[in-house]
C-alpha cells in the first residue's frame, strides 16, 4: 500500500500549496466572501481530478480524503428524517422488563444499547447499555444470589441503569445533531414527530456512516440478502438481492439492458426512479411489479417490499 506523502524537515523543499487554491482562498478572503463561496470553492477543488504525476499537486488529496470531504459537506442537506431507523425497525425494551430478558434482546439483536420505554414506544424514557446491564446483573448475583435485590434488599430494576437520549425533530440537520450528541455524550437520539409520536431513531453510528461509509463491528453479521414471503403474498427483500437471484425463483421478469445496467433490486429501483426514492416511495416496473420502499438513505436504497410479481413472467427488451 503506497504510504501518503508528509512533508518532514530534511526534504529539499517544503510542499507547496497548491497556487490555484491559495489565489481562490484569498480572494474570498479579500471580498470578505460568505460562508457559501468558501464552500464553493472547497467542493471545486474536491471535484476536480488533478492527474499530475508522483509528487505533483494532485497528491495532496487522495482519492479517499475527496470522498470524506465530499461527504461531510453533503452533511448540510441531510436531516434526522433521511437516516433515521423508521418506528418499525426499532428494537426496544418495556422499563418494567426483567434485567435478563434485556440482555437476551441485545445479545440476540447484537446491540449494545436500546431505548426503554413506559407502556409505548412513544414514551421514551433514556436507553440502556449492555455493560451497565451486566454489571447491575452481577452485582444482583452476587450481593443477593441471584434474587433480584442488592445487598440492602432493594429490587434492581432497568430504571436504575437508564441513560438519556435525545430528542430532536425529522428537519434536524444531521451535522447539528452531531454535536449536540458530542457536548452531551449521548449516542442515541429519537426522531419525534409534532404530536409527541416516535418516528424513528438514530445512533452516533449512524451518523458517523454519512461519513465513512458502512461500519462493521465485531457484532454485526455478514448474512446472505433475504427474500421473505408474506401472507398477503407480497415479499420483503434485502435490497442487496441480485436480480439473477430473483429472477431465479420467479422467473424471467428484467430485460438485458436492466440486467447489464444492475446487479441488484436496490440498484434496479434507483434505475427505475432515476434517483435514490424515500421511504414509502412506490416504484413500478413494466412487468407490473411493485416495489415499496421500506429503508432507505440518501445514498442507497435498503429494504423493499414487492407486490404484483406476474406467475407467467415475460423478458421485456
Amino acid at each position: 500500500m503506497t504510504e501518503p506523502h508528509r512533508a518532514t524537515a530534511t526534504e529539499d523543499k517544503p510542499a507547496a500549496t497548491p497556487p490555484r487554491l491559495l489565489e481562490r482562498l484569498s480572494r474570498w478572503f479579500k471580498t470578505n466572501g460568505d460562508a457559501e463561496t468558501v464552500r464553493d470553492v472547497i467542493e471545486e477543488l474536491i471535484e476536480e481530478r488533478i492527474e499530475d504525476g508522483p509528487g505533483g499537486d494532485g497528491n495532496l488529496i487522495d482519492s479517499h480524503e475527496r470522498l470524506l470531504l465530499a461527504n461531510v459537506l453533503r452533511l448540510r442537506d441531510v436531516s434526522a428524517a433521511d437516516i433515521m431507523v423508521p418506528r418499525a425497525d426499532i428494537i426496544a425494551v418495556e422499563a418494567e422488563t426483567p434485567l435478563i430478558d434485556v440482555l437476551r434482546v441485545l445479545v440476540k439483536e447484537g446491540h449494545s444499547r436500546v431505548p426503554v420505554y413506559r407502556e409505548t414506544l412513544d414514551d421514551v424514557i433514556g436507553m440502556v447499555h449492555i455493560k451497565d446491564l451486566a454489571i447491575l446483573i452481577a452485582d444482583q448475583a452476587g450481593d443477593a444470589g441471584g434474587k433480584g435485590a442488592d445487598a440492602a434488599g432493594t429490587v434492581l430494576k432497568l430504571t436504575d441503569v437508564i441513560r438519556k437520549v435525545l430528542f430532536v425533530s425529522p428537519a434536524a440537520r444531521v451535522l447539528d445533531l452531531l454535536l449536540d450528541m458530542r457536548l452531551k455524550r449521548t449516542h442515541m437520539a429519537t426522531v419525534v414527530d409534532e404530536y409527541g409520536g416516535i418516528d424513528g431513531l438514530i445512533t452516533i453510528e449512524d451518523v458517523v456512516e454519512q461519513i465513512v461509509g458502512e461500519i462493521e463491528d465485531e457484532h454485526d453479521t455478514d448474512d446472505e440478502p433475504r427474500l421473505i414471503g408474506r401472507d398477503d403474498g407480497s415479499f420483503v427483500a434485502d435490497a442487496r438481492v441480485k436480480l439473477e437471484e430473483f429472477e431465479t425463483r420467479f422467473g424471467q421478469l428484467f430485460s438485458n439492458d436492466e440486467r447489464e445496467q444492475n446487479d441488484t433490486l436496490g440498484g434496479l429501483v434507483i434505475s427505475l426512479a432515476g434517483r435514490v426514492p424515500g421511504r414509502s416511495e412506490l416504484i413500478k416496473h413494466p412487468s407490473g411489479i411493485e416495489f415499496e420502499i421500506l429503508d432507505s438513505d440518501p445514498r442507497r436504497v435498503r429494504r423493499l417490499r414487492i407486490r404484483n410479481i406476474p406467475s407467467q413472467p415475460t423478458e421485456h427488451d
